[in-house]
């Protein structure tokens, strides 16, 4: 049962709360409807995650609605220059209140304060990040007004539940998005080329157990004039009918089985190593920066190492071509969360 591809639409819960068919899909046939969750408020979590990268810089972008606290952040990275900041605001026992869509299909996610306004629209094949932060870093405003292009193709969506309970995981990563427009921070346009620049979609929506480690790494490129990418990681509940370890190609899903993160136990700036025990996903990664976070606020723990490097190594396609990546700027992240 080893990636069991769910194809049938139906409703994500059954009518006990739990994961009707645990698995992976290529887009969302799996309803989610939080109104059919049977745990407590606190412990749903649901959040929008963009990424946009090229060689020299990156932005990043959160909304989310966590129970007990929503967490709306934004990041700039620079790459050449060596350095990133971000910025978060956390609100207290959001508990559903900002009413993020229940799909990634349709449906604007939206926040808005006095020092932060961020939206995330949904516009037919395009889907636009505006966002104007004050005071974002050393009293300066940073703006931004990106559109990722996403034609018909295939995604990675995985519901994956945690073992004898009603927690799950329901996740959506859409890559290979064609990035356009800019970031604008202290007299400075970081601007993206949608000839050879991407955005990367995180969607999910779910109720966590209370302590987690995850792993993830994605990143996106274009190889003999055809947009590339993949999506590797574990750690998101019990992965026994699917993991979310894949590769895409023009516009199509390659999965893989179980890849493995050889991260060094005593710097996270050391190189890494990326093996997979079906040998079609065989990287090095030499890491540039290092996205810290740690923060220990009572019940709340956060130990977050998302780390931003060139990887090089060979993917092989279902069909054994073979894909050869040569310093390809991605991330790869170890997280640890308490919450």
């Amino acid at each position: 049962m080893r990636n069991h591809e769910v194809t049938a639409r139906q409703p994500l819960l059954d009518e006990d709360g739990y994961l009707r068919e645990p698995g992976w899909s290529k887009r969302q046939v799996q309803v989610y409807d939080r109104s059919k969750i049977k745990s407590p408020a606190v412990r749903i979590k649901e959040w929008d995650y963009y990424l946009v990268l090229n060689e020299d810089f990156a932005g990043a972008f959160t909304i989310s609605d966590d129970g007990y606290i929503g967490l709306q952040s934004v990041s700039l990275l620079n790459f050449k220059e060596g350095w990133e900041h971000t910025e978060t605001i956390l609100n207290p026992f959001t508990m559903g209140r900002l009413h993020l869509p229940s799909s990634s299909e349709e449906g604007n996610t939206v926040y808005h304060d006095k020092r932060l306004h961020m939206e995330f629209r949904k516009e037919g094949d395009r889907r636009r990040i505006l966002c104007r932060f004050r005071n974002f870093w050393q009293g300066k405003e940073l703006e931004c007004n990106i559109t990722l292009r996403e034609p018909p193709m295939d995604t990675m969506v995985i519901a994956t539940p945690w073992k004898n309970k009603r927690a799950f995981y329901y996740n959506q990563k859409i890559n290979c998005m064609a990035a356009s427009g800019s970031i604008r921070y202290d007299n400075r346009t970081y601007t993206f080329d949608p000839a050879k620049d991407f955005g990367t979609l995180d969607w999910g929506r779910g109720v966590w157990t209370y302590d987690n480690r995850w792993y993830w790494g994605s990143g996106n490129c274009m190889i003999e004039g055809k947009p590339f990418g993949f999506n590797i990681g574990y750690g998101f509940g019990d992965t026994e009918a699917a993991s979310e370890n894949i590769l895409f190609y023009d516009g199509k899903a390659h999965k893989l089985d179980d890849v493995t993160f050889h991260i060094p136990a005593d710097d996270y700036m050391k190189p890494w190593r990326f093996t997979s025990s079906d040998g079609r996903f065989e990287m090095d990664f030499v890491p540039v920066l290092d996205r810290a976070a740690r923060t220990a606020a009572v019940i709340i723990e956060t130990d977050q190492h998302q780390v931003f490097g060139r990887m090089s190594g060979k993917a092989v396609l279902d069909d054994g071509k073979v894909i050869e990546l040569k310093d390809l700027m991605c991330f790869a992240e170890d997280v640890h969360n308490r919450y």
